[in-house]
């Protein structure tokens, strides 16, 4: 299927690995150009180069920078000639109990996870309105539709997020000029942040991290955990010409492991 964005440009966050990669991997294969951005240099320029060699027809460019912070958001958005796909994505926060965490932790994940994804759409989505297309999709988590406890600082910025999106998504002079803003929801995948958490949790389990990865695995219907190329065909499609009536959603993907129906 052709998706209609060939010749489009992308700013896509925190690409240097796991989700952000493959989306960015996606919409490059679909002939998107990108600008990609990550705090770390070095694994973000061998990520550039991988896209490049996907796709030569592609413009790539990778600014280094802390896209949480004005300066990083301001030279993110210069360096992309118009924003007509904006992918938001960041680290989430590390786990623990509420009662350890303390006003600067609230704020840090709050201006990680909820205000820099606002702030960018603020920057793009009225001059998407005014050409006529845009494709915001806000990489959020699973933990939104089931929160998991240890995920607390996670689970509140990106909800509060999540209901922002709900409104904003729904403004006529946006929707009705042909962009939409969703969010896609990752359950478990395979990804460094996975194996990171499970490090800790095999240590204090007194289990090896390939046992608790396989626990992991076990309560997932699909019995494996999902790819970061597959994460990324579905944020491609959602940026799509196809995708234009798909507003103000929540996607989740996360191999059946939600066991609602809403």
């Amino acid at each position: 299927m052709d998706l209609g964005i060939e010749g489009k440009w992308a700013l896509v966050c925190a690409a240097s690995k796991g989700l952000g990669k493959g989306c960015a991997a996606a919409l490059v294969r679909e002939g998107v150009n990108v600008v990609i951005t990550a705090r770390g240099d070095e694994a973000l320029q061998t990520t550039a180069a991988e896209l490049r060699a996907l796709n030569p027809k592609v413009s790539v460019k990778a600014l280094a920078g802390d896209i949480t912070m004005a300066e990083g958001r301001a030279a993110a958005l210069a360096a992309c000639p118009q924003v007509d796909i904006l992918v938001n994505n960041a680290g989430g926060p590390p786990p623990g109990d509420f009662r350890d965490w303390d006003r600067e932790a609230w704020i840090k994940a709050v201006d990680a996870n909820m205000l820099t994804p606002i702030e960018l759409m603020k920057a793009t989505v009225d001059k998407m309105a005014a050409r006529g297309f845009g494709r915001v999709v806000n990489i959020t988590s699973g933990a939104v539709k089931a929160p998991i406890d240890v995920l607390g600082l996670s689970n509140g910025a990106r909800s509060g997020l999540t209901g922002f999106v709900a409104g904003l998504a729904r403004q006529s002079r946006l929707a009705a000029a042909n962009v939409t803003i969703n969010n896609l929801l990752p359950g478990v995948f395979d990804t460094d942040r996975v194996r990171n958490t499970s490090m800790g949790a095999a240590a204090k389990l007194g289990k090896t991290v390939e046992e608790v990865l396989a626990q992991r695995r076990a309560t997932i219907p699909a019995q494996r955990f999902g790819t970061a190329d597959e994460f990324g065909a579905f944020c491609a499609f959602m940026c799509s010409a196809q995708a234009a009536y798909l507003t103000g959603q929540n996607i989740l993907l996360d191999g059946g492991a939600y066991p609602g129906t809403f």
